[in-house]
Order: C-alpha cells, then sequence, then structure tokens
C-alpha cells in the first residue's frame, strides 16, 4: 500500500494528542517493512520522519484555519496525485471530498461533552466535523474503550466501524536512578524539593484549582512539599492563579512551563507523586508517563483513568477536595504504600508500547484497504 499521514496538525510544543502523532508514525516507520508511506508535515517536522521508506511532503500552514482549509481543498489533490491506497488523519478530521480509503483517529469527545471547556471557534468547528468525519471515514479509532463507548453513543454509528488501540509509551520513559542527574535536573528549572507533581496543559479540563486546595491542606498539616506545574499554560487558566494566590501558595507552588518529553524523565523521577484530576480524559498520557518511571500516581475515577491505570493508582472522585487531598497524604506518609504504587505503575506501564499501537494499527490499515 501507499499509505498517506497527514501529521500536519502537530503544534510547536508536542503534547498529548501530538505525542500520539509523532510517536504512531515514527513506529509505523520502524515495524512495517512492506508499505510506503507518504507524509504530509509542515516543514520544521519534517526531520522528526527521516526514513529511506517515507516521502515527506511539505504542506500546510501555521494558521489553524489556513490549515483546515488546506485539509478541505489541497490534500484530496496532493492525495491522488500521490496515488494513496489509504490516508491516516490522526487528529479528528478528514477531506470531506474523500480522495481514497481512510482512517481517522479520534482522541476523546469532550467538543461534545465539555464544550464549555474549548475555544468557541474550536466548538464550532470540532462540533459540525467530526460527525461528518465519523459517517465519511472507513474506519475510525479510538484511544481508549471510554473513548469508544463516547463515540458510539453521540455519534450513533455501527460499532464495526471503531476500533480501540491506546496509546503507547516511550522507551526512554523510565526511572532515572542517579541522584545527581534528577538534582541537577531539578537546579537547571528552579525546582525545589520534595515536590508533588502535576504534567500538562494548563487549562480548565484538568480540574487544577481543585489541586491546589487539595495541596492547601497539606501544607497547613505541616508537610514540606512543594507542588510544581509542569506544562504550557493554556486558555482559560485565571482560575488556577487566582486560587494560587487566595490561598497565598505563590512560595509553594511552582510554574517552570512547558518540559520537552526527552527531559520529562528525569522531573518524573524526581517528584514524590504524580497527581492527574482531570475532569475527563481520552487516555490521560502523563498517569501512563509517570507510571513507567515508578512515581506513584493518584489520578481521576472517571473516562478512561480506572482503564489505564488497573489497580497501580489510586483513585479520586474529580470534586472531592477532601478525597483528595487524604490520598495525597497517604502516599506521602506512607513508604511501604508509596512504593507499591511504584512497583505496580511499572509493571502496568510495560502493557503499553508504540509497537504495539503501530501494529494494531498497520492491521486495521490492511483490513480497511481489503474491504469491498
Amino acid at each position: 500500500m501507499r499509505v498517506g499521514l497527514d501529521v500536519t496538525a502537530l503544534p510547536s510544543q508536542p503534547f498529548g494528542a501530538a505525542n500520539y502523532i509523532i510517536h504512531l508514525v515514527q513506529a509505523l516507520l520502524r515495524v512495517d517493512p512492506t508499505n510506503e508511506y507518504v507524509i504530509f508535515a509542515k516543514p520544521r517536522h519534517a526531520s522528526l520522519f527521516d526514513s529511506t521508506r517515507a516521502h515527506i511532503v511539505p504542506s500546510a500552514f501555521d494558521s489553524p484555519v489556513l490549515r483546515i482549509a488546506w485539509e478541505q481543498t489541497a490534500l484530496p489533490i496532493l492525495a491522488r496525485q500521490h496515488r494513496l491506497d489509504l490516508l491516516h488523519s490522526p487528529h479528528y478530521t478528514m477531506p470531506l471530498a474523500k480522495p481514497c480509503r481512510a482512517v481517522v483517529t479520534f482522541h476523546d469527545m469532550t467538543f461534545f461533552l465539555y464544550p464549555q471547556m474549548h475555544l468557541l471557534y474550536k466548538r464550532i468547528f470540532f462540533r459540525t466535523m467530526i460527525p461528518l468525519t465519523a459517517r465519511r471515514a472507513d474506519a475510525l479509532i479510538a484511544i481508549s474503550e471510554s473513548t469508544r463507548a463516547d463515540i458510539l453513543r453521540i455519534l450513533r454509528i455501527a460499532p464495526r466501524r471503531v476500533t480501540t488501540i491506546p496509546y503507547g509509551i516511550a522507551a526512554h520513559f523510565q526511572p532515572r536512578t542517579d541522584a545527581r542527574e534528577r538534582e541537577a535536573f531539578c537546579q537547571q528549572r528552579n525546582i525545589p524539593r520534595p515536590f508533588v507533581l502535576y504534567v500538562g496543559n494548563l487549562e480548565p479540563r484538568k480540574n487544577l484549582p481543585l489541586l491546589v486546595r487539595a495541596f492547601a491542606r497539606l501544607v497547613t498539616s505541616g508537610l514540606p512539599h512543594h507542588l510544581v506545574f509542569a506544562g504550557a499554560r493554556g486558555w482559560d487558566d485565571a482560575a488556577l492563579f487566582t486560587t494560587i494566590a487566595e490561598l497565598g501558595l505563590s512560595a509553594r507552588v511552582h510554574l517552570p512551563g512547558y518540559v520537552p518529553q526527552s527531559e520529562l524523565p528525569y522531573l518524573y523521577s524526581a517528584a514524590d507523586l504524580c497527581v492527574y484530576p482531570s475532569l475527563y480524559e481520552g487516555f490521560g498520557l502523563p498517569v501512563l508517563e509517570a507510571m513507567a518511571c515508578g512515581v506513584p500516581v493518584i489520578t481521576s475515577t472517571i473516562s478512561s483513568m480506572p482503564e489505564v491505570t488497573g489497580d497501580a493508582a489510586l483513585l479520586v472522585e474529580p470534586n472531592d477536595v477532601d478525597a483528595l487531598a487524604d490520598a495525597m497524604r497517604r502516599v506521602l506518609t506512607d513508604r511501604a504504600l508509596n512504593a507499591t504504587l511504584g512497583a505496580k505503575g511499572q509493571a502496568r506501564a510495560r502493557a503499553f508500547s508504540w509497537e504495539r499501537t503501530a501494529q494494531a494499527t498497520l492491521a486495521l490499515y490492511t483490513r480497511v484497504a481489503q474491504s469491498q
């Protein structure tokens, strides 16, 4: 087959779904010795997919509006010019003028379940395009069984058309056991120890003011920890900063900004605990990354979190500040529990890899290409 991969949705600082796109494509090029790949990418991302079996087509624009226009007008023409047998659009939407067989990845249904937590233009665009894409695509990929259930319930499409293929975990996410390396990283980033860690964008869906309120109770009880939010500022994050200020925690809460994937294992390994109290996740990749690095994890009871963590994390209701504070206190003061969660997390994370994700995706490509 000649398989096209549209990776033009990649931002300059990859996170979440963007990491899925990068790692999936790289893994496909590693595990698939047979098919040819045509990768539509922004010029600055071309080096991510350097392979003798990948033909890079520099495409698209930095403006989201222009990128969407390119997707709907130029991409179908390019797909025909490159004689694609199948086009995989790994970020929610595809050309409605379908040029060949098409596979699309849906990462979550937040545009329908939590529309108020997205910018207005994204609400309008994705709530319009996702149902149209679901009808036009030959197959859909859901990144968790939770997301698949949401897709089937909201879009009301045939179950056979939606395949669950979970995210993987990159091999470099392992515990960094050298204390000097961990300390040097923290000093470079001005992160005081000991600390509790959150990794991800700063946005309403992540439920971060609740984490600050729970952390304030730990400070009051005398625990020496700091709280670190490692991630780029999103939209409508004012409530987080207001909560920090109102509780007088500016000296105990630290925001080092976006941390690249290559550095995250040092950050996870230096933390005493990773907390991810999100209100909804299609998958929740930072939870898996933390577990792979041997860090105990506390996350929410909802959406995909129980599915991803199994019995390797503590789960709390996402609106219960008392339960979150209590769970954090238990993990930080009970060495046996801390060690047990860390070991279970590492074992759980070994069930996931980008090679497995790529193999399952490749099998889906084959089924779609052979279907009539």
